[in-house]
């Protein structure tokens, strides 16, 4: 772990197609915090118009071994055969030098491990869709994969959902802007220490 001197923390997980990274990007341009994205490690191809250090660094598969043989990683994992993610210590160091808190937007294994690396200083928060059949919705609208990709992801997401107890918080995406909103407020009180809810 960097032995820097540590802030904070906000992991965003969900399964594929829950609205995770909109609703971290809503946080990054809206919440008037000193948030900083955290960019993965990928061994996958670039998408679109991804672009190596700002959107993931994508490397080789030789190259992420390496970086795991070197202890360089906070967490990592093989996703799927041969496509590893995963959080270079570099880049806490970085952002937390900045006075940043750190922002992912990661998978649900790599929130679960994320959290347990960081301990309190994190914030773990599972983004959840209304329910398994509206996340297929999602993922078909995309047109972006095949069916038997979206099968993959749909069991995939299955195992997921179950593993949303890990979390400390739960964030329902079923209204996008509500659901931003309501991850602001879980921010706000992380960063501020302040607590969530107040009695009346």
């Amino acid at each position: 772990m960097p032995s820097e001197s540590q802030g904070k923390a906000i992991v965003f997980s969900a399964p594929s197609g829950a609205g995770k990274t909109t609703i971290v990007r809503h946080l990054l341009e809206h919440s008037g915090l000193a948030l900083g994205f955290s960019v993965s490690a990928t061994t996958r191809e670039p998408r679109g118009i991804e672009q190596d250090g700002s959107d993931y660094y994508f490397k080789t598969i030789e190259a992420f071994q390496a970086c795991i043989a070197r202890e360089e990683l906070v967490e990592w994992e093989e996703v799927y055969p041969g496509k590893y993610y995963g959080t270079l210590k570099s880049e806490l160091e970085r952002l937390w030098k900045a006075g940043k808190t750190v922002l992912f937007d990661v998978d649900v294994v790599g929130g679960i491990a994320l959290r347990k690396a960081l301990g309190p200083k994190a914030l773990s928060i599972f983004v959840q869709p209304p329910s398994m059949e509206v996340l297929q919705m999602r993922l078909e609208q995309r047109g972006t994969e095949s069916p038997e990709r979206i099968k993959e992801r749909m069991e995939k997401a299955s195992w997921e959902w179950e593993q949303s107890v890990y979390f400390d918080r739960i964030l329902v995406n079923d209204n996008l802007q509500d659901a931003c909103q309501e991850a602001i407020e879980m921010a706000k009180s992380h960063v501020d220490n302040t607590p969530l809810y107040t009695d009346p």
